[in-house]
């Protein structure tokens, strides 16, 4: 197997801090390597380095000769083949020349697309790039759309598929997942895994980085290490360094204490022992390992929520152009309620997101807020940090001091109990990494103290370690929470119910999460290619294999949770509506809940039964 790069004894710096500092590793033929890290710790510095987009300060990086690689990083960025080449993707170039673009360097050598093209039949007539552009959605951005007016979301996967459709030996990509739904981000790891070539890819996601991974890189204090196999073993295999480590602590620091009991018998004695002894005790003591940023988020929320949180009412949510997206919703979020909320893009999850939060009035239909909510809002973007600050100036903007449990910390104390030492804290916001300004915008709404959560997308930019902090908040997070995403681990997770926008205009509730939601999706898929009036064929059974069995099996044990605590939230409400007696308006609201309980419970069960046959 052949090796396509070696880095040996590599170092790049960045300012003072050494990202990569002695760093020798390889990547060989059909290799499928994730990448993880904290934010800011070097990751995307070492696909630049590999890729030949930064050279290293000093250390060798060899290539093979006639390498095809492309490169596609978080800012939508491409390489050409054999590294080096670094562009933004052109304003005034249309999509089809963008991603046919690799196409025509592949068959007419350095020419690019925009100057020779490739004619449509060329490429129309090849299977899998058709099934590059339905499957990233390019085809619903349209091939004569430019650059200039498509979104960051758009011209990240624009980027992406330009470096799918070629032939290539090695293909690296930085956060791939970013703006891709559920149902992409599980078509993307399939594309992957069907291919032969090699690949590297950062990532956050567990469930991508599980699936597509061979072997795990996790760059750390400057160096990386190697993990063989996917987030699971990597988690494992860290554990099991870092037990080992804890007890060569140990070891060293009783070591240290004889040593330093015996040089304290006194100053003569001191003097007369061999230096042998006072090296190693000194050593002993010296020898103490940098500890590693840590996070530990941690919840602000005490004033509680009242009867009511947020309701819609018959409302319909529409797109500033008028397109309608979901009509005659009746949603009642109750106190704490633990929402996901799936779909494919465009069908409405963020604008329903921004209803909730009262920042886009329906079209029709009305909004409904209880009178102590208050809500944190995590938005996609990041243009409501203030890049003119500094990082603490930023937390403390929003309080000065705050409790965390019966102790008073300063905003300087929380900032870096989240991860931001003395001196990062000193940076510009604008200076911060994405990853890090991700963390700064959860750290400002979490200082805000609300007792409702809204979360769009908030696995992205966010390294694995603070989404393992943030799974923990969310477990035990004693509010109202709603949250889009398309990381399956925090979905499964940390909430309680899954609902859908797929597009029909209505919303829908999903008892078996997001597994159902991917069945329901094949099936409209599978239904809009067959011919109108057409049956599926016979009698035949759907075949069933183990992996199969295994989701069955996992997804009625989640309904059968499910269940159990739906029934005792009807056995709650039915209790409240017998003491509600005389309050007529009281009675009315735990009536429509005990309804839309009831709902969904039936539903749950109607799934669960059917999940009985299947597993026996």
């Amino acid at each position: 197997m052949a090796n396509l790069i070696n880095l040996e004894q590599v170092h790049k710096s960045f300012g003072v801090t050494p990202l990569l500092d002695g760093v020798s590793l390889g990547v060989q033929e059909g290799e499928r390597i994730g990448v993880v890290g904290l934010n800011g710790g070097g990751k995307t510095t070492l696909l630049e380095v590999l890729a030949g987009i930064e050279d290293a300060d000093s250390g060798r990086v060899s290539r093979i000769n006639g390498l095809r690689m492309a490169v596609v990083t978080q800012h939508g960025w491409s390489a050409g083949p054999g590294g080096g080449q670094y562009s933004r993707l052109p304003e005034e170039a249309t999509v089809g020349e963008v991603v046919l673009a690799g196409l025509a360097e592949d068959s007419l050598g350095a020419a690019g697309a925009t100057d020779h093209g490739v004619a449509e039949h060329e490429w129309a007539a090849d299977p899998r790039i058709r099934g590059v552009l339905e499957g990233i959605g390019i085809a619903d951005l349209g091939m004569d759309a430019t650059v200039a007016n498509l979104s960051g979301g758009e011209r990240r996967r624009v980027a992406l598929a330009a470096a799918l459709v070629r032939e290539l030996d090695l293909l690296v990509l930085d956060e791939p997942t970013n703006h891709l739904d559920v149902e992409g981000v599980q078509w993307l790891a399939d594309h992957l895994l069907s291919r032969r070539c090699a690949l590297i890819v950062v990532t956050h996601d567990r469930w991508f980085l599980d699936t597509v991974a061979t072997r795990t890189w996790e760059v750390v204090g400057g160096k990386v290490e190697s993990y063989e196999g996917g987030y699971n073993d990597w988690i494992f295999a860290r554990a099991e360094r870092a037990r080992q480590a804890d007890a060569s602590e140990a070891r060293r620091r009783n070591l240290a204490r004889k040593e330093l009991a015996w040089l304290r018998r006194g100053p003569q004695a001191r003097t007369s022992k061999p230096r042998y002894r006072v090296e190693a005790a000194e050593a002993l003591i010296a020898d103490v390992p940098p500890p590693r940023d840590t996070v530990q988020l941690a919840s602000f929320a005490r004033k509680r929520l009242g009867r009511v949180v947020i309701e819609l009412e018959d409302a319909t949510l529409a797109t500033p152009d008028g397109r309608e997206l979901v009509r005659d919703l009746t949603w009642r979020l109750a106190p704490g309620e633990r929402v996901g909320l799936v779909g494919v893009n465009g069908s409405g999850k963020t604008t329903l997101l921004r209803a909730l939060a009262g920042n886009a009035e329906p079209v029709a239909g009305r909004r409904i807020q209880g009178q102590t909510v208050r809500i944190g809002w995590l938005r996609q973007e990041l243009d409501d940090l203030p890049t003119d600050m500094r990082v603490l100036e930023a937390v403390s903007d929003v309080a000065e001091r705050t409790m965390l449990g019966d102790k008073e910390i300063s905003a300087g104390q929380l900032a870096e109990r989240l991860g931001f030492t003395p001196a990062k804290q000193r940076t510009p916001v604008r200076d911060l990494s994405g990853g890090e300004r991700r963390r700064l915008q959860l750290t400002r709404i979490l200082m805000a103290e609300p007792n409702v959560l809204l979360l769009d997308e908030p696995t992205n930019d966010l390294d694995i370690d603070t989404l393992q902090q943030l799974e923990d908040l969310l477990d035990g997070w004693p509010g109202t929470m709603v949250v889009i995403s398309h990381d399956r681990y925090l979905i499964e997770r940390i909430c309680d119910s899954t609902w859908a926008l797929f597009g029909d205009g209505a919303l829908t509730n999903l008892p078996g999460g997001i597994e159902e939601y991917l069945r329901r999706r094949a099936a409209r898929a599978e239904s809009a290619r067959r011919p109108q009036g057409s049956a599926p064929a016979g009698n035949a059974a759907p075949a069933t294999d183990s992996a199969a069995y295994r989701a069955a099996r996992k997804e009625f044990g989640r309904l059968e949770r499910t269940l159990e605590k739906l029934t005792e939230r009807e056995e709650r409400l039915h209790a409240a509506l017998a003491e509600a007696a005389t309050d007529p308006d009281k009675l009315v609201d735990l009536g429509a809940e005990l309804k839309q309980v009831q709902a969904e419970k039936e539903s749950t069960e109607a799934r669960w039964l059917e999940l009985a046959d299947e597993v026996g």
